[in-house]
């Protein structure tokens, strides 16, 4: 998995490796709800409690883990935003 590439621009492919990744016990059901809904990145990143819910992961406490890892991931892309909006500023 390559992190190095921001999240919001993960393809379906790289988020179902993220997923193995993160997931490997829950992988059926995760990787049947994101083939089906074409999950991407940026829809990864927008994913909520109620989303997880409807795509099959019904347990509260994997819910929240995963919420978790996704809230990590929605830091991460904020993080690569400042740096690429500081780096346009200096290179001005």
């Amino acid at each position: 998995m390559d992190l190095s590439k921001r999240v919001s621009l993960w393809t379906v492919e790289e988020v179902l490796e993220w997923v193995q990744e993160q997931y490997p016990a829950h992988m059926s059901t995760l990787h049947k709800a994101i083939m089906k809904h074409a999950i991407s990145g940026r829809a990864l990143l927008r994913l909520k409690d109620h989303h997880l819910e409807l795509l099959g992961v019904e347990a509260e406490e994997q819910q929240q883990e995963i919420l978790q890892d996704l809230l990590l991931l929605r830091v991460q892309e904020e993080i690569n935003e400042l740096s690429d909006i500081c780096s346009e500023c200096f290179s001005s």
